[in-house]
């Protein structure tokens, strides 16, 4: 009885050569002996690769979409038991050889790769406070990171030395092996392990970068910090971050900002907002409350006669400055300052009876409560008048 070679790989009959190896790399990423060592997963490991030679071929998938098993022998050349994959070294060399990746399907690799390397990118956090982040700052940062070793300049070898060719690739900076499979003799190219694949060994490596080309030092560095920077934003510095091996161009350095929060006001992009305490005799009569901004000078605040808790009062162009993509200042935010009223909770006789002299003066003895039915038409009346229909 013919096998079912397309419910092994889990496809329809109509599938595609594009599906048919999604499938199977999908399931020999998950049956591969390397990742799964069961008895069990490595049987159907090689049922799915038998699938996958069947229908890869042209003229075998024929013989199974006519109901026939080219697998069988005297039906299309069988191949035998065994592992179809002896002498492969892991799951990623099957995915080479299937799929053409670097050393795969009987050509080199791509040769020596040069010692010079380009180097890591960095990021380190400072911290500023909200008038830094607002006027803009020079910070001197101190950084762990690599630089170049000055005693060899990079070269990684002792004054005087010199690189030879490697004896085990032969300068090639890789190695190859040839393994035969059922697609035929397979080529597969993989990084000298001696030279690194660099294709050449430093013999009389420097002595202060051990070949490297590099050193881990301590450093200063100044960011340039603008104005209107907030939390959570970064700062390029190109050509700060670490030197690469063998003194290679270096990687940028990113400055993080962490703003800390201001004692009097909060920010809300480039808006601020601060609270205003005022006694209820400012409120009722009116005052001009000397005001300090963030980063301009002393303000005045016009309270005007009769203002009502919780009003806010918006100062023009006095919150955070406006940081463009381009790193230019356009303009800044508002000021909000939230009006709090204060009532005082211990008052003399005298206040007292001035207060009480007030209220009468000003018929409010007997306050009401706004709204409490006691007008025509208010809500509680017109509750009322709802409850005897």
């Amino acid at each position: 009885m013919a096998r079912d070679y397309y419910g092994t790989l889990g496809v329809a009959k109509n599938a595609s050569d594009q599906e048919l190896k999604r499938a199977y790399r999908k399931l020999a990423r998950e049956l591969h002996p390397d990742v799964n060592p069961s008895e069990d997963a490595q049987h159907r490991f090689g049922e799915v690769t038998t699938a996958y030679e069947v229908l890869s071929d042209p003229q075998k998938r024929k013989i199974v979409d006519l109901g026939g098993d080219p697998m069988d022998t005297g039906a299309g050349g069988g191949r035998g038991g065994g592992d179809p994959f002896a002498g492969f070294g892991g799951l990623g060399d099957i995915m080479d050889a299937f799929f053409g990746g670097a050393g795969g399907g009987g050509g080199r690799g791509r040769g020596p790769r040069s010692r010079v390397q380009p180097g890591s990118d960095a990021l380190i956090r400072i911290g500023l406070s909200l008038e830094e982040c607002a006027t803009g700052v020079d910070k001197e940062i101190t950084v762990d990171t690599a630089i170049l070793c000055d005693l060899c300049r990079g070269a990684g070898t002792a004054k005087g030395a010199k690189t030879a060719t490697c004896d085990t690739c032969h300068g090639q900076g890789e190695i190859q092996s040839v393994q035969r499979s059922f697609l035929g003799q397979v080529v597969t190219a993989r990084p000298c392990p001696v030279c690194r694949g660099f294709g050449e060994v430093i013999t009389d490596p420097c002595r202060q970068c051990s070949g490297e080309g590099r050193v881990r030092s301590r450093r200063n560095v100044t960011a340039k910090v603008p104005a209107g920077v907030g939390d959570g934003m970064r700062i390029r510095l190109s050509g700060q971050g670490e030197v690469g091996t063998g003194g290679g161009p270096a990687g940028d350095l990113y400055v993080e900002i962490d703003e800390a929060p201001h004692e009097v006001f909060i920010r809300k992009g480039n808006e601020l907002h601060c609270n205003l305490r005022i006694p209820m005799t400012a409120a009722a009569l009116g005052a001009t409350v000397p005001f300090e901004t963030l980063i301009d000078e002393a303000h005045e605040i016009d309270i005007e006669p009769g203002t009502q808790p919780n009003t806010e009062l918006v100062l023009s162009g006095k919150g955070m400055p406006r940081l463009r993509s381009t790193g230019r200042v356009d303009g800044r935010g508002d000021l909000h300052v939230h009006v709090e009223v204060v009532v005082p909770t211990k008052l003399a006789e005298e206040e007292k009876d001035l207060l009480r002299e007030l209220a009468q003066r000003r018929g409010e003895e007997a306050p009401t409560v706004a709204g409490n039915g006691t007008k025509p038409g208010g809500l509680f009346s017109k509750l009322r008048a709802k409850s005897h229909r």
